[in-house]
């Protein structure tokens, strides 16, 4: 059951559902979450949103002597949403004291948990940062200094957990997940190219604002529903001038001024601004030019056919000529080729979810199954590691989705996400 509540009535435990108003009004990433920590409840009460949807059946319940307005839902569609229910939430578990600064390995599983933290406590930066250049504030590097530490540090703890989250958590504003997915990126694929250290953070740093430019630009982005994606393209494309001119003002010193002016050009000259070539381009936007095209494909998918993160990378190796190849294999091999959150269909006839990956046979990551072919019906999940099955099952390829609602495969990604998680 869900009941509309006041901010001020928010208590620790409660499942959030939704928030009502509108993004800039609070400071949060997800949409749907559990209240584990003071932090997020102090924040909550002290937003200015208009009301707190909560779900009493997964979570806390306000005060019986507490004023609220409560309603029932809508039935939910026939298809995965009710087939795929999650377990009710029996309370809030205890506020971790995790050193976020540790490099200590966890595994994909543990770390998705220890990622989402960092991402909440990112995007807070994030979004203060971007409101701030709207307002004409200059950008100081020691105010983003710590997302990249953070950031740095899951991925050192585990390579592929903060970016698969990335993929699987996309109801936060568009233009600061980017900015988020996008620094992960830059970092995993620096580390793979061997850069030293301060190189890795520098392009952490440039990935996260490269598309500080947006902010910049003549127009309301709330008047396309506040997705940049949505704005003109003859508009957009002023954004790489406005940031490289942003940046340099605000005397932001190493090569974030530069990827923020040359993130789209492409190898073949067909980008822009300057239309430059290959090697031409400095190597920092070249691997920008790889991260930036991935996410935003991969954030693309419409109402009626969300993309897979798979067929992205599919994709984009056929876009012979665009991207420099050394740099894109070496994205290949930071991500996989079947990504985290990609469905596979299996040689069994299951379909399944990849949830982690094997480095030493990307062919061979590990899935969790939710439904058979044969049967023609959701099955019990099992997670299954193919590079320790013995050959008993192999990927054939992509899932063909199209046979459930594109917002069932949504709930599904997040759900198996969560299993994984709960499962750590």
């Amino acid at each position: 059951m869900l009941k509309r509540i006041d901010p001020s009535q928010a208590e620790m435990g409660m499942l959030i559902h939704k928030l009502e108003g509108p993004w800039l009004k609070h400071p949060f990433w997800k949409t749907k979450f559990v209240i584990d920590d003071p932090e997020i409840l102090s924040d909550l009460r002290d937003s200015d949103i208009q009301a707190v949807v909560i779900d009493v059946s997964r979570g806390r319940d306000v005060e019986s002597h507490a004023p609220m307005r409560s309603f029932s839902p809508p039935s939910p569609p026939s298809g995965l949403r009710s087939r795929f229910a999650p377990k009710p939430v029996r309370g809030a578990p205890e506020p971790s004291a995790f050193n976020f600064r540790s490099t200590k390995p966890q595994t994909t599983a543990r770390e998705f948990g220890h990622a989402a933290k960092v991402a909440d406590r990112g995007r807070k930066i994030v979004t203060q940062v971007f409101i701030e250049a709207r307002l004409g504030k200059s950008i100081k590097a020691n105010a983003v200094e710590p997302v990249i530490e953070d950031i740095f540090a899951s991925i050192q703890r585990n390579p592929h957990a903060f970016n698969g989250l990335m993929r699987c958590k996309q109801e936060a504003e568009c233009v600061y997940r980017h900015a988020l997915a996008c620094s992960a990126l830059m970092i995993s694929l620096a580390r793979q190219l061997k850069m030293t250290p301060t190189e890795i953070r520098e392009a952490g740093k440039a990935g996260l604002l490269f598309d500080v430019g947006i902010s910049q630009l003549p127009i309301d982005i709330a008047d396309y529903q506040d997705d940049y994606r949505k704005i003109p393209h003859e508009i957009l494309r002023e954004h790489t001038t406005l940031g490289f001119n942003f940046l340099t003002a605000s005397g932001l010193s190493g090569q974030t001024p530069l990827v923020a002016l040359h993130h789209h050009e492409r190898n073949d000259g067909s980008g822009y601004p300057a239309g430059l070539i290959g090697g031409d381009i400095p190597l920092l936007s070249r691997m920008a030019a790889v991260c930036d095209a991935y996410d935003e494909l991969a954030a693309k998918g419409t109402d009626a056919h969300p993309v897979d993160p798979g067929e992205v990378v599919q994709r984009m190796a056929q876009m012979s000529g665009k991207f420099d190849p050394v740099v894109f294999d070496a994205f290949v091999q930071c991500i996989g080729i079947y990504p985290i959150g990609t469905f596979v269909e299996l040689r069994s006839g299951l379909l399944a979810m990849v949830v982690d990956q094997d480095v030493a046979d990307h062919s061979k990551p590990k899935v969790r199954t939710f439904f058979s072919q044969p049967l023609g019906e959701r099955v019990q999940s099992e997670e299954i590691d193919l590079s320790k099955c013995n050959g008993q099952d192999e990927i054939m390829g992509l899932a063909d989705m199209s046979r459930f609602e594109p917002e069932d495969v949504r709930e599904l990604r997040h759900r198996m996400m969560n299993a994984v998680m709960r499962a750590a």
